[in-house]
């Protein structure tokens, strides 16, 4: 699927689309769940890129595809 517009959106915006809570989140990501709520404000692109590489597969979706059973 194209994701064009993805960099401009939030991460509060994809991760409430995706219906994760900031804990949630940072739980599947592993960091902590003040990281997660100090950038919710942010665009994507504007997230450092160890992080934003990070939570870049759950907030699109693409997570989902290595699960055997789906």
């Amino acid at each position: 699927m194209f994701k064009w517009g993805r960099n401009k959106k939030t991460i509060r915006e994809l991760r409430r689309n995706q219906g994760f809570t900031a804990r949630e989140l940072a739980a599947m990501v592993k960091v902590d769940t003040v990281v997660i709520l100090n950038v919710d404000d942010k665009k994507l692109k504007d997230i450092p890129e160890p992080l934003r590489s990070k939570i870049t597969p759950y907030l699109d979706g693409s997570h989902t595809d290595k699960i055997p059973w789906l």
